[in-house]
């Protein structure tokens, strides 16, 4: 009998964001898989610590390239592509000998996480759920205090790995924005906002939700270094009482 795949989302940083059903799902599991950069801790892996049963087995799932190579090169689209192939079969093994195998999801398993790839890899051929995470954006926001969308305002979510016009045309599409994959993108990022006269109002956030967040208007930020878990929130609300 083949097992169960779930994929759980374990929320943006605080523990206390995790949901009950998560908790509950990880001191049940008997496989639990983590995603993590080869050397690094695992972020996800972290945020749960305390909530998976004794003698569960982990299952460490490690990226050989993260910024290393552009991502639109072959050379990392082979080597991605790769390793999600063997993370798939690693998984596959436990199901196979009828383990429930969770895997960890920083947010939300179907928006924008690595979970996804392993996903339409095994969801075909094994019983599969899915157990749904508070988003990173909506962790910053509401840490940011921060009304992003009511009524008719359009709400778009931008990576920030978009070219320069296109981040630009997108911005002035929109009456509400949040732009995920920060790192060395915000330059450009900073450029398009202020171009499109929505600088004065974005917020920006650092690891949102953690013990070491950072919050704060952009304008006030002098550089252009962010780590990749941050965002910059452009709420819509900005001429409503």
């Amino acid at each position: 009998m083949s097992g169960r795949l779930i994929g759980v989302g374990v929320g943006p940083g605080d523990p206390e964001l995790l949901t009950l059903k998560a908790a509950r799902t990880l001191a049940e599991a008997d496989v639990v898989a983590h995603f993590a950069k080869a050397g690094n801790a695992s972020n996800a892996r972290k945020i749960v610590e305390g909530c998976m049963r004794a003698g569960v087995v982990e299952l460490p799932l490690l990226y050989p390239v993260t910024t290393e190579l552009p991502t639109d090169g072959t050379a990392y689209r082979d080597s991605i592509g790769q390793f999600y192939d063997q993370s798939a079969a690693a998984v596959a093994r436990h199901l196979d000998a009828g383990r429930t195998v969770a895997i960890l999801s920083e947010g939300d398993p179907l928006f924008y996480g690595s979970y996804m790839h392993l996903h339409v890899r095994l969801s075909p051929h094994y019983r599969t759920d899915i157990i749904p995470g508070v988003t990173g954006m909506s962790g910053c926001w509401s840490s940011a205090n921060a009304p992003m969308a009511q009524g008719d305002d359009v709400f778009m979510v931008l990576p920030a790995t978009l070219p320069e016009p296109e981040l630009e045309r997108r911005f002035a599409d929109a009456d509400a924005a949040v732009v995920m994959k920060l790192g060395r993108h915000l330059g450009k990022v900073r450029r398009a906002l202020g171009r499109t006269g929505r600088l004065a109002r974005a917020v920006y956030v650092e690891r949102g939700t953690t013990a070491d967040a950072v919050t704060m208007p952009l304008e006030q930020k002098r550089d252009d270094t962010a780590p990749y878990f941050s965002v910059i929130l452009v709420p819509g609300w900005e001429k409503r009482s």
